[in-house]
């Protein structure tokens, strides 16, 4: 009966708020399921007053112009949107099937745009946050339509797309922390949808970070998903206790964010963690962090990524957040640049929005696993060359080493590292960092005049958010010109085991 009284309820909006048609895809959705699987219980009153609603409110609005530029995008709308009409249409099949079969021939059509973007391995461009949004309704997508005709049309073989899976379980360090590269939140969450790969790929292992998740999430907590039921369909013929570690300790993957996820063991919650990323500013969501990388030893995150700012709180204050040019208003808001993010910057400017970053190289040798991004073209015109490494040396210490050729101007480099942990510069070359009870020693090797420093995280701005406990620490370096650089970065836990820190070859010799 309540769950009647909803869709009556929702089914005499006046409208399901077109202009942001999100909105509309989601409600058309919700309608869809509780229609199709109330059906049987439902009034036949209620029943033509909700399946109306579904089809004016939700499938028609879709069909003008001026709100389906969904259909076009690359990014989590064409997922999203192209889903929550699929499911109107599915619901109304039976009493519309010509209106439906258009829907659902136009989502076929069209979401494989969207799908581009997981290729060629599955690194899903707007990060951690929008992989749970889109890919959760792509999925949802695909499963319907799965059930509804027997086959997938190809979609489940688009290139990276299953590889995905892989992308989104490395995203997550010891610490259960997201690589929250992007518009995504600190904490992770459970993603019902790994459920739907696992169960596609014969692979529980896929699941055991979300097993975690689903041990140590309150209910409470989880009722709050709305595709939490995904997962009880998804996970039939899966037991609980088949889900294994990963075999794998270091996923790489390409395309438009592509990015390097490693670490020394999937079972040792002290185990270090590194996620390093490249690609390009101008991606939907994306941040300036093109080099940026974080770290984990010791169930600490040492080096973090502040994630994204609550959009309301920017908007609200007339901040114009989605644009994406090099004077953009969104790069004046103080979580969103290089300054802050764990890469470099170069004469304190903002990295390019139009350059990109490819991962060169990389290797997962166990006592040296690394990966090597060009990171050039963000700074082109204020340095000729950038290229930057990231390794797990021995299993016991991360190195993070850049080489830069500079051009006929003096640069001041300046190298930051985000961290909750306190901070105390000890030598000239040197920093500790504490946190609950652990110690990281941050060390550096660079030519020339280097300056140990750290920044402040306190926002200059009345719309940026606070930033409390947290702290930049690096330095600052001026190169002379015309010459080749290279700048050592060693990041040590103090765990009491003994690390020989080893001289690091070139990158080029990275493998």
């Amino acid at each position: 009966k309540r769950a009647e009284q909803e869709l009556l309820a929702i089914s005499k909006f006046s409208d399901w708020n077109p202009s942001h048609f999100l909105d509309v895809a989601e409600m058309t959705m919700a309608a869809a399921i509780g229609y199709d699987w109330l059906y049987s219980e439902l009034s036949e009153e209620s029943k033509t007053i909700i399946k109306a609603a579904i089809i004016k409110k939700g499938i028609e609005p879709s069909l003008d112009a001026k709100n389906n530029s969904f259909l076009r995008a690359e990014h989590n709308w064409n997922q999203v949107c192209n889903a929550g009409m699929t499911y109107g249409a599915i619901a109304i099949y039976e009493d519309n099937p010509e209106l439906a079969r258009k829907i659902i021939n136009r989502a076929l059509e069209t979401i494989v745009i969207s799908m581009a973007d997981y290729g060629p391995d599955g690194a899903y461009p707007e990060g951690y946050g929008y992989w749970g949004y889109g890919t959760s309704f792509n999925v949802m997508f695909v499963s319907a339509i799965e059930k509804l005709f027997g086959k997938d049309f190809g979609l489940s073989a688009r290139p990276g797309f299953l590889k995905t899976a892989g992308f989104l379980e490395n995203m997550t360090g010891p610490s259960g922390k997201p690589f929250n590269f992007s518009d995504a939140g600190n904490e992770g969450g459970f993603q019902p949808a790994m459920f739907w790969f696992a169960s596609k790929l014969k692979d529980p292992s896929l699941l055991w970070v979300e097993r975690t998740r689903l041990q140590s999430t309150p209910p409470t907590a989880l009722v709050r998903d709305r595709l939490l039921p995904g997962a009880l369909l998804w996970s039939s013929g899966l037991s609980i206790n088949a889900i294994k570690p990963p075999k794998e300790t270091m996923w790489v993957g390409k395309g438009k964010s592509p990015v390097a996820l490693m670490r020394t063991s999937w079972t040792d919650s002290n185990a270090i963690y590194v996620g390093l990323k490249g690609g390009s500013v101008s991606v939907n969501h994306a941040h300036m962090d093109i080099g940026s990388f974080v770290m984990e030893a010791d169930g600490v995150r040492w080096a973090m990524d502040f994630g994204m700012q609550n959009y309301e709180s920017l908007e609200s204050k007339g901040i114009q957040l989605f644009g994406r040019t090099q004077n953009a208003q969104r790069w004046t808001v103080f979580r969103y640049t290089n300054l802050v993010h764990n890469t470099l910057a170069i004469d304190s400017q903002h990295q390019l929005v139009k350059g990109y970053a490819p991962m060169v190289s990389s290797g997962n040798a166990p006592d040296n696993m690394n990966a090597v991004t060009d990171i050039s073209e963000v700074y082109e015109g204020m340095i000729v060359k950038a290229v930057r490494g990231v390794s797990i040396v021995n299993k016991s210490y991360v190195l993070v080493r850049d080489e830069l050729k500079t051009n006929n101007k003096i640069p001041k480099v300046r190298w930051t590292m985000l961290t909750p942990a306190t901070a105390k510069i000890i030598s000239n070359n040197s920093i500790e960092l504490t946190k609950d009870g652990k110690r990281l020693l941050l060390s550096v090797n660079a030519p020339g005049s280097l300056v140990m420093k750290t920044w402040s995280t306190d926002p200059p701005n009345s719309y940026d958010a606070p930033n409390p406990g947290t702290i930049l620490v690096g330095f600052e370096v001026t190169l002379p010109a015309n010459s080749d650089n290279v700048l050592e970065v060693t990041l040590v836990p103090q765990n009491g085991k003994t690390k020989q820190v080893k001289k690091s070859p070139p990158l080029a010799a990275w493998k």
